[in-house]
């Protein structure tokens, strides 16, 4: 398993290793230990799981704010995704800066977010199906949402924004400028 710090402090790619033979492989994709050992220590307790049908579909940018913030490990079981973490936590060097790596079945890359980032991915293929784990609960009160094509963010998806599928709540998500309460009271997503 390899760890692979990124220019976002907290943020890591996880590449798995992959015992191949003519069967197919086997893959370690969680060893706490380890991810333990290389700055990684969190307990996750929810998995979830999303399928999208169609290729630029974009889910995202999506939080949850104190007190049931997330941290999130991200990997594709099926098809291809560019997944985003943007860094909104309070007084950090890279505040509003993101991050995107390509995660797919084949490469067998995961995203490790941590608790404090906006997260969303769009699909390159159709029937791609992403599984993430989360350090919290789901909490409705707790969520929000950014546009995705936020210009003061200025992700680059490689997609153009009247290409994307949303659903209606990221359609009418807010700019991150909307969003006064992080700056106000110094409250990590």
């Amino acid at each position: 398993m390899q760890i692979i710090r990124q220019r976002i402090d907290g943020v890591f790619v996880i590449e798995p290793s992959a015992i191949v033979d003519a069967r197919g492989f086997f893959s370690e994709i969680w060893h706490q230990r380890i991810l333990s050992e290389n700055g990684i220590d969190v307990d996750f307790v929810q998995e979830n799981m999303s399928l999208s049908i169609c290729a630029n579909t974009v889910r995202g940018l999506h939080f949850q704010s104190a007190p049931h913030a997330q941290a999130k490990l991200v990997r594709v079981s099926k098809g291809r995704i560019f997944d985003v973490a943007v860094d909104l936590r309070p007084g950090s060097a890279t505040y509003k800066e993101w991050i995107g790596v390509e995660l797919s079945a084949e490469n067998k890359r995961q995203l490790f977010i941590p608790q404090g980032f906006l997260h969303g991915f769009v699909t390159r293929e159709p029937d791609t199906e992403v599984i993430y784990k989360c350090s919290d609960y789901y909490s409705p009160e707790c969520e929000g949402g950014v546009q995705f094509s936020d210009p003061d963010i200025g992700v680059d998806w490689g997609i153009q924004a009247k290409e994307a599928i949303l659903s209606p709540k990221d359609a009418k998500a807010p700019r991150l400028r909307e969003l006064v309460t992080f700056a106000a009271q110094g409250t990590a997503v």
